[in-house]
């Protein structure tokens, strides 16, 4: 009998914060793109997740997030369960960015996170055309259909680029081409995009790829530096409290640079 009781009040729990998320709509979007740090393998040992989920990425009836099927409800780690399908997702950056952002600036509303990361992806497989372009900017489209702004950008991704020397080396004209790109189609010419200098990669060209990322100088774009943040086992992944400090730096990085742009 007390089983059944408990089942049913989670149940019902779940229920009445679907409920609740889907009248919200956001008032602030945020876009969450790159590969698998960003994507979130906080926890993940082999294909499992073990489910730990920190304070900091508590769950939160005025954090969304936009599903697979473009629909907003409560965000709930890991964010990127329903994008992200070829590998099994953990914690990432982004739940802890979305409550430091609303714990930290009272401008802030409802927050709508649009997770579109994809592990193992290469910078040129996010180019204009692409078919992983195409689906960021239709998911950013969606996104404000019922009103709310797009706020910036957040994009971890490199490490895929640092095995071969021509792919880090170019780099920074893609990176740029790919920011001019996303201002262009999304019409929002001064959007922020706050990219992350790598704490590792797949091949031996990581501080090539790193001196592109810090070199980026277009206006309205910020790095921030994740080098020193605690790598799992496999010395490329960030360990879960390693994406949690990742999400602060994001919160940070966005309310010190660009707080301003809400007034």
């Amino acid at each position: 009998m007390v089983t059944s009781k408990l089942l049913w009040l989670v149940l019902a729990s779940q229920i009445f914060h679907s409920s609740l998320a889907a009248d919200l709509h956001p008032t602030d979007i945020f876009i969450l793109a790159g590969q698998s740090n960003m994507a979130g393998r906080g926890g993940v040992d082999n294909v499992t997740w073990n489910g730990f989920i920190p304070t900091q990425c508590s769950s939160n009836p005025s954090i969304l997030r936009l599903s697979a099927q473009l629909k907003w409800e409560e965000a709930r780690e890991p964010l990127h369960v329903d994008i992200d399908l070829e590998k099994t997702c953990g914690i990432g950056p982004g739940m802890a960015f979305a409550n430091a952002v609303k714990a930290n600036e009272s401008r802030i509303g409802v927050v709508g996170l649009v997770p579109c990361a994809i592990g193992g992806t290469a910078i040129s497989e996010w180019a204009r055309g692409t078919r992983l372009y195409k689906e960021l900017v239709n998911r950013a489209k969606e996104s404000v259909r019922y009103g709310g702004i797009i706020r910036a950008i957040l994009w971890f991704q490199g490490e895929s680029d640092t095995g071969r020397k021509k792919d880090a080396e170019a780099y920074k004209g893609n990176m740029e081409s790919l920011i001019r790109s996303l201002r262009y189609d999304l019409n929002i010419s001064d959007i922020p995009v706050i990219q992350v200098a790598l704490a590792s990669g797949e091949g031996k060209f990581v501080e090539l790829v790193r001196e592109a990322q810090l070199a980026i100088k277009l206006p309205n774009v910020k790095c921030i530096d994740a080098k020193g943040l605690a790598l799992k086992k496999d010395h490329l992944h960030l360990t879960t409290m390693a994406e949690v400090q990742l999400g602060l730096k994001f919160a940070n990085a966005y309310i010190t640079s660009f707080g301003y742009m809400l007034q």
